[in-house]
Order: C-alpha cells, then sequence, then structure tokens
C-alpha cells in the first residue's frame, strides 16, 4: 500500500512540477522568443525519443515478447490519435484573436495536456514495477517534457487576461491525471509480466505519437531556423547518457 502512495504521489509530483514550472516561466517571460521555445520543445522532444526507443520499449520487449510490445505501441498511438480527433487541437486561434480567443486556446491545450499525461503516468508507474532506474529515468525526462507544453498553455491564458491563481490552478489541475496513470500503471504491472510489457509499450506508442505527431512539427513550425533540430539532437544524446548512466 505504501508502495502504491509512493508511486502515484510521483505521478503527481512530476505532473504537477512539470506544467506548473513552465507556467511559472511564461510569468517571468511573458513572450518567449520563437527560437527559444523551438529549441526547448526540439530538446524535450530529443529526450522523449531517445527514453522511449532505447529504454522503455526495449524493456518492454525483454519482459514480454515482440508480439505483446508491437500490439500495445498500436494501441497506444491508436487511442491516442482517437483522442486527438476527438479535441481537435489544430487550427484553434484565428490570425489576430481575441482575448476570449487566447483563453479558448490555452484551455483546449490544457485538455489535450491532461489526457496526454495519464499514458506518460502509466510508463512511469509500469516502468518503475519493472525496473526503479526505467520508473526514475521516465519520471525525469516527462517532468522536463511538461515545462514547455506548461509554457504552452500558460502563454495564452495570460494573453487573454487570466490571473496568475487561475493559471496556476489550470496548470495543476492540468498535472493531476499523471498520477492517476502512475497508478494505474503500478496496480497492471503487479498482475503478469504481460501486462507490465503492454503498458509500457502503450505507453512508448502514445508518446511517439504525441513527440512525433505534435511536438516536433510545433517546435519546427515555431522557428524555421535550426534551433529545433539542435534541440532534438542533444536531446537524443542526453536520453542516452541518462538510460546508460542510471542502467
Amino acid at each position: 500500500m505504501n508502495y502504491l502512495l509512493a508511486v502515484t504521489f510521483l505521478g503527481f509530483a512530476v505532473g504537477i512540477i512539470g506544467t506548473c514550472t513552465g507556467g511559472a516561466m511564461a510569468f517571468v517571460f511573458r513572450h518567449p522568443s520563437n527560437r527559444l521555445m523551438g529549441a526547448v520543445l526540439g530538446l524535450s522532444s530529443g529526450l522523449m525519443i531517445s527514453i522511449v526507443c532505447f529504454d522503455l520499449l526495449p524493456e518492454a520487449f525483454e519482459i514480454g515478447s515482440l508480439a505483446i510490445g508491437i500490439t500495445g505501441i498500436l494501441f497506444g498511438t491508436g487511442i491516442i490519435t482517437l483522442i486527438d480527433q476527438l479535441i481537435s487541437l489544430r487550427n484553434l486561434s484565428d490570425s489576430k484573436p481575441s482575448g476570449s480567443a487566447y483563453i479558448r486556446t490555452g484551455v483546449l491545450l490544457g485538455i489535450g495536456i491532461a489526457i496526454h499525461n495519464f499514458p506518460e503516468g502509466l510508463a512511469i508507474g509500469s516502468g518503475l514495477v519493472a525496473a526503479t532506474r526505467l520508473g526514475i529515468n521516465l519520471a525525469i525526462v516527462i517532468a522536463f517534457h511538461n515545462i514547455p507544453e506548461g509554457i504552452a498553455m500558460a502563454t495564452p491564458m495570460l494573453a487573454g487576461g487570466y490571473s496568475r491563481v487561475k493559471i496556476f490552478i489550470a496548470t495543476v489541475m492540468a498535472g493531476i491525471p499523471m498520477g492517476f496513470g502512475a497508478l494505474t500503471g503500478s496496480l497492471l504491472g503487479e498482475l503478469s509480466a504481460a501486462l507490465i510489457s503492454f503498458c509500457l509499450a502503450f505507453a512508448g506508442g502514445a508518446m511517439l505519437f504525441i513527440t512525433c505527431g505534435e511536438l516536433i512539427p510545433r517546435s519546427q513550425s515555431i522557428y524555421k531556423g535550426r534551433a529545433s533540430s539542435f534541440g532534438i539532437i542533444l536531446g537524443i544524446i542526453g536520453g542516452i547518457v541518462l538510460s546508460l548512466e542510471f542502467r
């Protein structure tokens, strides 16, 4: 019981600290440069790809089987694709949005972040059951990955006139689902090795879709230069070092 509470607390902490840090940075950098945002999004994308491909998925294949792992990846990708279709986050704002449109954009981004945080929490919970270092590595990377998401969520709310208290509450709420995901992942992981493998692969598929389908395109659309590409490469290198150092 104490172990489940610790895993759940870690999930809540990672989700809330990551998005809240991003929200706080939006207060400091009210208008962060496109180059900075592109680089940070690229860096977090590279970290995510590296940890998923070199740590999370190999662990899933080792614990279960190739068939279970591939099935989990496909399910994770499919579910997140369906969710993205339902919440339809693309093309939300006009070229000259009003204050209410800015707030709507921030709120919808927050909903999308909250939904995406659940499978990321699932990865932390099932990762900790599989191997403590895997869960910790994932927690570190996901916390960093949530910072630019918090900035992306808070910036339009700030531009729309939301108070800092309301923005703080919104970023906290966006991070909460990660705790429930971590609890679910650890509970399912305790049942069988096959379920651990499926949960890890499911989370890996979801995280790859989020990274390749949203973060990387967004980083390159924000800034057309090479900053996002350099960020992705540095993130991948950082993820490899993190995976090997704590193995």
